[in-house]
């Protein structure tokens, strides 16, 4: 397996872990608004449900970019693992793949299933087509990032970056 194909892998991996995102969307203003939703992923193609009359919706029918951002607490920053993505939201129209969407998030998050199942008149099923992947992993130094950017065509890398924020120098700096 190529490096294209492990990171690519690092960034399944990390989103077959958890099972929230944060997404970010854009208001009519232009004020960015991001909310927690629990989704469920094929690879880098990601599911969430949302109610019709949420802002959220409207945000993304009227601009499909969205930020995505997966991950969790920490004990200790070199435990980071966590995934940071520009995609694009749509509705999942096809009624076949509505209900595949609807029975992947409702596997993915069984209490979920105690409730009504989603109606097509107040819920909208949305898929997020990743565009951008930054696959944060701490344990390879602080800030360490690697890109991904997804296409049609494949996948393709940007080498690691390493952004410390000024944290390393502190700290060598102190001894």
């Amino acid at each position: 397996m190529g490096d294209k194909q492990l990171m690519e892998q690092k960034a399944i991996d990390i989103l077959d872990k958890y099972r929230l995102m944060a997404v970010a969307t854009l208001r009519p203003d232009g004020w960015p608004q991001a909310t927690m939703v629990s989704y469920a992923n094929e690879g880098l193609l990601l599911y969430f449900v949302v109610s019709r009359a949420s802002q959220k919706y409207a945000n993304i029918v009227r601009d499909s970019r969205v930020s995505i951002v997966v991950g969790r607490d920490f004990e200790d920053p070199a435990q980071i693992k966590a995934l940071s993505i520009a995609a694009n939201a749509s509705e999942v129209r096809d009624p076949e793949q509505r209900e595949r969407a609807i029975d992947l998030v409702l596997q993915r998050h069984p209490a979920l299933a105690k409730l009504p199942r989603p109606a097509l008149g107040h819920s909208a099923v949305m898929r997020a087509y990743c565009s951008v992947v930054t696959i944060l992993d701490y344990s390879k130094g602080f800030g360490h990032a690697d890109l991904l950017t997804v296409s049609p065509g494949g996948v393709e890398m940007t080498p690691a970056r390493e952004d410390d924020w000024g944290f390393m120098a502190a700290a060598a700096a102190e001894s």
